[in-house]
């Protein structure tokens, strides 16, 4: 399983930002997958998921700003964010969602966000 972020860049508060996840090594199109992030100083917190169907679910703090979708063809995830604010910094992760907490999820490298003005 091999999961590459990419995206992360530095955006002012109300700015917007996709991230992209390349996934291989394993059957994208029957894996769910998703987003994790990090701040400093605190446990990687799930964003969002993204099944085999298409369908999304998304955590409260991210609802109707972050957006994930798949393209099973070339097999990529991607995360739109848009109103960023500067709580939505950190290090961004393509997971594996699976049993137990995020931090134990198959992951990625990540990719930083920074909002700052």
């Amino acid at each position: 399983e091999r999961l590459v972020e990419s995206g992360g860049a530095l955006v002012q508060p109300g700015g917007s930002l996709t991230l992209f996840c390349y996934g291989s090594g394993f059957n994208f199109r029957d894996t769910t997958l998703g987003w994790a992030r990090q701040v400093p100083g605190k446990e990687v917190e799930w964003v969002s998921t993204v099944y085999t169907t298409g369908a999304t679910t998304s955590s409260p703090s991210v609802k109707g700003r972050f957006t994930a979708s798949r393209d099973t063809v070339n097999e990529i995830i991607s995360l739109q964010m848009n109103n960023l604010q500067v709580e939505d910094a950190g290090v961004y992760y393509c997971v594996i969602p699976r049993g137990g907490p995020p931090a134990d999820w198959p992951r990625g490298q990540g990719t930083q966000v920074t909002v700052s003005s």
